[in-house]
C-alpha cells in the first residue's frame, strides 16, 4: 500500500512524512554489501531496509547544529557560589523550541487531559499551574492569579508557575500527541479522538510495545507478503519522531549562547556575555538603537520603565515572540521567564562532567513485565517502568545507586551485605548526605536533594546578572513560580543535519 507525500502543519512547524509503500522512506533496493542478500525481498528472507531521509523538523523548533563551547560562568560570580567555572564541552545537533511554551499550549494540554481522563479528573487538577504563585504578601497580583492563564490576552504569553514534573509530563503528553497525528496523516490511525478514554489512549511507547491497539485503521505491510494483515509502524519505518523532553542544561546553554563561528577558519571569535552579540544590554545601531534587549528588572523597583516609554521591559511577562531571536532563531533565552532544564542540581557538577553531552540526571530504567512477559500499561495508558537497581516487587528496596554517579548524595556508593536492608529508600530521594544512625544525624541538612532541578535565563524579576546564560539556581522539582517556564527539545537522530542521498550519489 503507497501512503502519497503529506504536509502535516501544526502550530509554529512543518512536519513531513515522507511518501513509500509502508512506511515513512522508501525501500532500499539494493543488496547486503556485507552477505549479498537483497534487501525488502521475500525470497532473500525479507529484510525491511528504508533509505535514510531527512529528519523532519518537529512542530514549533529550530534545528540547533551541534558544536562545541566553553560552558559556565562569563561574569564576575556576584553571589559567591563558585557552581559554574568554564569548561570546554561537545554539543550534538538537536532540536528546540523557538518561543517558550504558551499558555494556549498548555491549556491545549489541559483540556485533552481532561476529555481523555473523564474518570480520573485529579490528572487535569494536578497539572494546572499554580495561579496562586503570583501572590505576593505586600503586592497586589489578584489579575495574573485570576486571568493570566485563562485569559485570551494573554494566549502568546509564557505558561508559568508550572513545575519541573509538570514540564516534563507535557513532554511527554505532547510527544503521543506529534506521532499520533503523524501515523493518522500516514493513513494508519483514524482521527477518533472521542474514542480515547482513560487507559484507552495513544501513547507511543505502548504503541511501538503491541499495547496499543484503539483505533487502528490499518498496518503496514511487510516485504515478506507473509503477513497479509499487516504489522504496526516501526522506528525503522520513518514515520514516528523521538522524544519531547526538556532540554540539558549543556544543551540550553549552548542555544541560548547561539555559538556561530567563522566556517572558513572553524574558530569562534571572542564570547559574548549575553545571547546576543557585544556586553550591552541595549540595542547599540539602527532606528531602534537604545531599545532593551531582553524584559529584566533594572534597578530596585524599575520593572517597566516611564509612561508612554515603557524601555522594553515590563512587571510580568511578555508574549514569547517578543524582543529579537539571537543567531539559532531563539526567542528570550535572556529574561522574560526562567526555564527548567533536564539536570538535576549539583554545586560541584563542573568537576565530574563528560566531554560529549555532559548531563547530570540519568535514571536508568526498562519496562516493567507481567509474568506473562508482556509489558504492563498503568491507569493513563503509559508503560511501567522499573528502575534498574530495584527489585520489582520492592520498588523502594534499592539495590545500588546509578542515578547519579558521583553526585555526592547518601547513597552514591553501592550498598554491600547487611547495609542493604538498612538503606531503603524512595527514588525521588529528598536527602542528598548520607547521614549516620541515630543522634550522628542531628544537626546535618542541606537544600540541595535528589529533587533538586537547575533553572536558567533570567526573568522580568531578576537584574541583569541573571540573563547571562551561564547563571544557574535550583529549585524542587515539584515547586513552581511565577517567573519560571519552559520549552521543550528533541534528539537530532544522525547527528548533523545532512542532505538526503540516493546509494548512487554516495558512491
Amino acid at each position: 500500500m503507497k501512503f502519497c507525500l503529506k504536509l502535516l502543519v501544526v502550530s509554529f512547524g512543518l512536519v513531513v512524512v515522507g511518501c513509500a509503500t509502508g512506511g515513512g522512506a522508501s525501500h532500499y533496493t539494493g543488496a547486503s554489501k556485507t552477505t549479498g542478500w537483497k534487501y525488502n525481498d521475500a525470497k532473500y528472507g525479507a529484510f525491511e531496509v528504508y533509505t535514510m531521509y531527512d529528519q523532519p523538523t518537529p512542530p514549533g523548533m529550530v534545528f540547533v547544529p551541534g558544536g562545541t563551547f566553553t560552558m559556565g560562568g562569563v561574569a564576575e560570580d556576584l553571589p559567591y557560589e563558585w557552581n559554574n567555572p568554564r569548561r570546554r564541552v561537545s554539543i550534538d545537533a538537536f532540536y528546540i523550541d523557538a518561543t517558550e511554551i504558551r499558555n494556549i499550549d498548555y491549556r491545549e494540554y489541559i483540556h485533552w487531559l481532561e476529555h481523555v481522563y473523564a474518570s480520573y479528573p485529579e490528572i487535569a487538577r494536578h497539572a494546572l499551574p499554580d495561579t496562586l504563585a503570583w501572590r505576593k504578601p505586600l503586592g497586589y497580583n489578584e489579575a495574573f492569579v485570576e486571568f493570566y492563564f485563562r485569559f485570551t490576552s494573554y494566549n502568546e504569553y509564557p505558561v508559568v508557575a508550572v513545575s519541573w514534573l509538570q514540564a516534563s509530563d507535557y513532554c511527554i503528553w505532547r510527544t503521543d500527541r506529534v506521532n499520533e497525528l503523524a501515523l493518522i496523516n500516514a493513513g494508519v490511525l483514524d482521527l477518533s479522538v472521542a474514542d480515547q478514554k482513560d487507559a484507552d489512549n495513544f501513547n507511543t511507547e505502548a504503541y511501538l510495545a503491541g499495547e496499543y491497539t484503539g483505533v487502528v485503521k490499518q498496518n503496514l505491510r511487510d516485504a515478506s507478503g507473509r503477513n497479509p494483515g499487516g504489522r504496526a509502524v516501526k522506528y525503522e519505518d520513518g514515520i514516528l519522531f523521538p522524544k519531547f523532553r526538556l532540554p540539558t542544561e549543556a544543551e540550553w546553554e549552548y542555544a541560548a549562547m547561539a555559538p556561530v563561528g567563522n566556517i572558513a577558519t572553524g574558530v569562534l571569535a571572542g564570547r559574548s556575555i549575553y545571547p546576543w552579540k557585544g556586553e550591552k544590554v541595549r540595542l547599540t545601531e539602527g532606528v531602534e538603537q537604545g531599545k532593551l534587549r531582553a524584559n529584566f528588572q533594572k534597578g530596585r523597583g524599575d520593572l517597566l520603565g516611564v509612561a508612554n516609554n515603557p524601555d522594553g521591559n515590563a512587571p510580568q511577562p511578555v508574549p514569547v515572540n517578543s524582543f529579537w531571536p539571537n543567531d539559532f532563531g531563539l526567542y528570550c533565552m535572556a529574561g522574560n521567564v526562567n526555564e527548567w532544564v533536564l539536570d538535576v542540581y549539583r554545586t560541584l557538577s563542573f568537576e565530574d562532567v563528560e566531554d560529549a553531552r555532559p548531563f547530570r540526571g540519568n535514571i536508568y530504567t526498562t519496562s516493567a513485565k507481567n509474568e506473562e512477559g508482556r509489558p504492563i500499561k498503568d491507569s493513563l495508558g503509559r508503560l511501567k517502568k522499573d528502575t534498574i537497581g530495584y527489585v520489582s516487587n520492592r520498588p523502594n528496596y534499592l539495590l545500588g545507586d546509578n542515578r547519579n554517579y558521583r553526585d555526592g548524595d547518601m547513597l552514591s556508593a553501592i550498598s554491600t551485605g547487611e547495609d542493604l536492608d538498612k538503606k531503603e529508600e524512595s527514588v525521588n530521594s529528598n536527602r542528598m548526605y548520607y547521614q549516620g544512625e541515630g543522634a550522628k544525624r542531628q544537626g546535618m541538612s542541606s537544600l540541595v536533594t535528589e529533587r533538586s532541578r537547575v533553572y536558567k535565563g533570567g526573568s522580568f524579576l531578576d537584574r541583569v546578572y541573571y540573563l547571562t546564560p551561564g547563571t544557574r539556581r535550583f529549585l524542587d522539582e515539584g515547586q513552581s513560580q511565577e517567573d519560571i517556564g519552559f520549552r521543550c527539545a528533541m534528539d537530532r537522530l544522525g547527528g548533523a543535519k545532512f542532505k538526503p542521498t540516493t546509494p548512487q550519489e554516495s558512491k
